[in-house]
């Protein structure tokens, strides 16, 4: 049922924020109501609604969910919706999600509940996906509009969305075509009704050129009508979909008139790792990588290790003040002596520029020599497996080597004056951690170590463990590996390798694909010589981009290696950058977090979600004020207007921090106060609208088709090889 369905009434819990309600109960007649900050989603099974529930989700925004299709679920009537408390009529629901404007049927007692519930507290409606035609305020498709697919096609946000709900956006938003096999989207482009019925209005906020004139066609629009107000969409699409990430944000803040529960934030941060060690390279003729346990060659001249030279040291530098994006370093301080000493001990010219322009880079200790730290590996056998004793129980490395690897680092980088925080820690292909299939449980040596050491924050690989979870005194952080490969230098290498794991036997690939329920297999082998630039950078910064826009600020990672030679990884991230700064508005800028605060920011959204779910948190607005109510310890995430300020004793202070066009961030009490009062500016909109005649319900529109693209998403394979 969403993340909760329990309203919990005020308990001995610390209020985050308060208002409080006059003495004993009474309220004059006529005072402002009460709006509970929770979301009705009544849901079809649609992707829609499904998209819809899931952005709020991920922002920590709470809501009920009803499923038409349960039997048992509750009937929405005048009861449901609201009731009174304190003397105060209370509506329990600050917006509603249908799946389209009607999804009950002619005549329905529900409906009509709904549309006098929304009309007598002026709450919003949405609804996720519906047919253009009159009952909506706009013209049908047939003749003057068209309907049909949006695959590869742009809208564009009007001058009233860019002044509303969408002002974060830099106007355009071009629809996906990922595979022109594929119907990826469907919709419909309408112009509004010329004359609106009974005073009606139709504001279209999103719109597209109607193919073979020079008509636009409304694809998302306010329709305010019978004393209520419909958010209209007349497209379909999923969660993962960029033209639904896009305008997810402004659809939640026009729903609940910018002031709700829940946070969200584009984030982008990538962290390098293997810095001043060397990356083994991959054999374009033997197919793997010389120096790894499955590889039989060895590393020779024609295949010489990869490392960063000093001219990529101070390139990287340079793209990183350029781009505004600090790098995140992780280090080895071993691979700087090995090349010492395999010179007779001359000065690294990459330890000396990078230690010149240390204050450019966050720099995080990746252990001394990247050893693993996990099981003691028995490379005997391919693929390898944890050793055991005589009575086969398996030989773990020991606590003195896991600390030695830590310690050893942070020594190291202090004798060369590198500066750096000694409570992030990314280990040698996150081993330590559990490692699948070999090796199911963390090493029990691991936790009391990073505890000892003082570490806060542990990497993990994403896509092995995506969930934060607790190791000794580290909290994980869980890094998306980018597909940018750690042993390729070159273009052409990185193609060959792709081809290799992405290619059918019978075209010269491995046929991994072709065993695997989570990897495409590509049509054809790439051309080595264009392949990268053509379908692998694009393809893995749209995934980047995808991950960007799910409020996830989980980082990126790849290897020193992406910046030495022909610098692979730059392609990569400048089209991220790229792509982002052609959609989004200078007031959504990209949020870069270290390592610590990503795991604090993954820590803070646990805690909440827990609550939520557990139906500790209550959350109400009254005229200017906003409450929440949730247990001692557990910071609160809102988004509230401009010009929102927190009462601090006597004092106020401005709420949270400036982002897309709203203030938002975590709230807690402070010291020794167990009420925070959160005054919205004036000019705020009101939830409440005067009592005016029942509204007028409308029939729904029949069933709306559902392309295969958006039933079952298109996205493309994206195994990962092993990397270091």
């Amino acid at each position: 049922m969403g993340r909760t369905t329990r309203l919990a009434a005020a308990c001995a819990s610390a209020a985050l924020l308060a208002v409080t309600l006059p003495a004993g109960g009474a309220v004059a007649a006529g005072a402002e109501p009460r709006i509970d900050l929770r979301v009705l989603v009544v849901d079809d099974g649609g992707p829609a609604t499904e998209a819809i529930r899931a952005e709020l989700d991920e922002a920590g925004t709470p809501y009920t969910k009803i499923a038409l299709a349960d039997s048992g679920r509750p009937r929405i009537d005048e009861a449901f919706l609201s009731d009174t408390v304190d003397g105060r009529p209370r509506a329990r629901f600050q917006g509603v999600v249908l799946p389209n404007d009607n999804p009950f049927g002619a005549g329905s007692a529900e409906m009509a509940a709904l549309a006098g519930y929304e009309k007598r507290f002026g709450i919003r409606q949405v609804d996720a996906y519906t047919y253009a035609r009159p009952a909506v305020g706009l013209n049908t498709p047939q003749g003057s509009g068209y309907s049909g697919s949006m695959d590869g096609k742009s809208a564009q946000v009007t001058g009233a969305g860019a002044g509303g709900p969408f002002g974060y956006l830099k106007r355009n938003v071009p629809f996906e075509d990922n595979d022109t096999a594929v119907n990826e989207s469907w919709g419909y482009l309408a112009t509004p009704l010329e004359k609106q019925a009974n005073g009606a209005t139709y504001t279209s906020y999103l719109d597209a050129p109607i193919p073979g004139g020079s008509a636009r066609g409304s694809l998302i629009g306010q329709y305010d009508h019978d004393g209520r107000s419909e958010l209209v969409v007349t497209f379909v699409y999923n969660r993962y979909q960029s033209q639904f990430r896009l305008v997810s944000r402004g659809i939640v803040e026009w729903l609940t008139r910018g002031v709700h529960l829940g946070a969200a934030r584009n984030y982008f941060g990538v962290h390098v790792d293997d810095v001043f060690a060397s990356d083994d390279r991959w054999d374009t003729k033997l197919k793997c990588t010389p120096g790894d346990v499955d590889c039989p060659g060895n590393p020779d001249a024609q295949n010489p290790p990869i490392r960063m030279t000093a001219a990529d040291a101070a390139y990287a530098k340079q793209w990183s003040d350029r781009h505004g994006l600090p790098l995140d370093l992780a280090y080895n301080g071993v691979g700087s002596e090995e090349y010492r000493a395999e010179r007779g001990g001359a000065e690294d010219p990459l330890l000396k520029q990078l230690v010149a322009d240390q204050k450019s880079y966050r720099w995080i200790n990746h252990t001394y020599t990247h050893a693993f730290l996990g099981c003691e590996q028995n490379t005997s056998v391919v693929p390898w497996k944890c050793a055991t004793d005589l009575f086969g129980r398996t030989r773990w490395v020991s606590r003195q080597t896991i600390n030695g690897q830590i310690n050893d680092n942070l020594t190291w980088a202090a004798r060369q004056g590198l500066t750096l925080d000694r409570d992030e820690l990314v280990t040698g292909e996150h081993s330590g951690l559990r490692t699948l299939p070999q090796q199911n449980v963390d090493n029990p040596e691991l936790a009391p170590v990073l505890t000892a050491s003082g570490v806060g924050s542990i990497a993990s690989d994403n896509s092995r463990e995506p969930r934060q979870r607790q190791v000794g005194s580290a909290l994980t952080v869980p890094r998306y590996p980018m597909n940018v490969y750690y042993n390729v230098g070159t273009a052409a290498e990185q193609t060959d390798e792709y081809n290799w794991l992405y290619t059918k036997k019978a075209d010269g690939g491995s046929g991994f694909c072709e065993n695997s329920t989570t990897t495409t297999c590509l049509k054809a082998p790439l051309d080595v010589r264009t392949g990268f630039a053509s379908y692998i950078a694009p393809l893995e910064s749209r995934i980047a981009l995808g991950h960007v826009l799910a409020n996830d600020p989980r980082p990126h990672f790849m290897h020193q290696s992406n910046l030495s030679e022909e610098r692979l990884g730059y392609t990569v991230m400048e089209k991220v950058l790229a792509d982002y700064a052609a959609l989004f508005a200078d007031n959504a800028p990209l949020v870069n977090l270290r390592m610590r605060d990503v795991a604090t920011e993954l820590r803070k959204r646990a805690a909440w979600d827990a609550a939520l779910a557990a139906g500790k948190v209550t959350a109400y607005r009254i005229g200017s004020a906003v409450t929440v109510e949730a247990p001692a310890g557990v910071e609160a995430t809102a988004t509230l207007p401009n010009g929102t300020t927190q009462v601090k004793g006597t004092g106020s202070t401005p709420f949270g921090a400036a982002y897309a066009g709203a203030r938002s961030g975590w709230a807690a009490p402070a010291d020794g106060q167990h009420q925070l009062t959160f005054t919205l500016p004036t000019e705020t909109p009101a939830a409440h609208t005067a009592p005016q005649d029942a509204a007028r319900v409308q029939a729904p529109a029949a069933a709306l088709p559902v392309p295969e693209g958006v039933s079952h998403p298109v996205r493309p394979g994206t195994g990962v090889p092993a990397r270091r």
